[in-house]
């Protein structure tokens, strides 16, 4: 096992102990949180055991039900330490390093977009966009606009309007992208903010 898979597994292994201490900080039962989320009982005992390893498909609803972000469910504590602490997850082909810790009205993060061509699934939340390509090309669409970014480009736009973006189908890309949660503040913040990132990962929104 590399050093990569290993912060991986450690990661991974702090989830259950968390996910256990959210729920019971809210004095939720296991089927409270299931009647609330879809996930059934021992699926979530197993999740909290550490027995059922974690899926994007699982921690979305339990973040929205705790009003977490995704980050606060798998990154460190946290602690007096203003430093964030990089850690990559590879979702659906995409790796995200998030680069805020703390909820705000704004979330940063760095995601490399494999060069495979994909179909373009276009969607919209309340929010906005900024982006920012660092290598490689972006491909993007918003509404009725198919533009391509090169390096050292930048976008920005509303994401009430309908919008996707991939690789250029040559070479992965490597961008920045900030998501701005125009209005919201903490718990609203932070679920647009995890749908926003589910559906750049090509996950379920919410």
């Amino acid at each position: 096992m590399d050093e990569h898979d290993a912060v991986i597994d450690a990661t991974l292994e702090q989830i259950g102990p968390r996910l256990q201490a959210l729920r019971l900080r809210r004095g939720a039962t296991l089927a409270e949180v299931a009647s609330a989320t879809g996930i059934s009982k021992s699926t979530l005992s197993r999740l909290e055991t550490g027995q059922r390893r974690a899926s994007l498909e699982l921690l979305l609803p339990l973040a929205h039900m705790y009003r977490v972000s995704l980050d606060d469910l798998v990154g460190a504590p946290e602690t007096g330490d203003p430093r964030v602490r990089l850690r990559p997850r590879r979702v659906n082909g995409r790796t995200v390093v998030a680069l805020t810790r703390q909820p705000g009205e704004r979330h940063a993060w760095k995601i490399i977009v494999p060069s495979e061509a994909s179909e373009p699934k276009l969607t919209s939340h309340e929010g906005s966009s900024w982006m920012y390509v660092l290598t490689g090309r972006i491909r993007l669409i918003v509404g009725d606009r198919d533009i391509m970014l090169e390096a050292g480009e930048v976008a920005e736009f509303d994401t009430r309007t309908p919008h996707w973006f991939g690789a250029d189908g040559e070479h992965d890309a490597e961008i920045l992208t900030i998501f701005g949660a125009e209005g919201g503040h903490g718990p609203r913040s932070t679920d647009l903010a995890t749908r926003h990132l589910a559906e750049v990962l090509g996950g379920p929104p919410q």
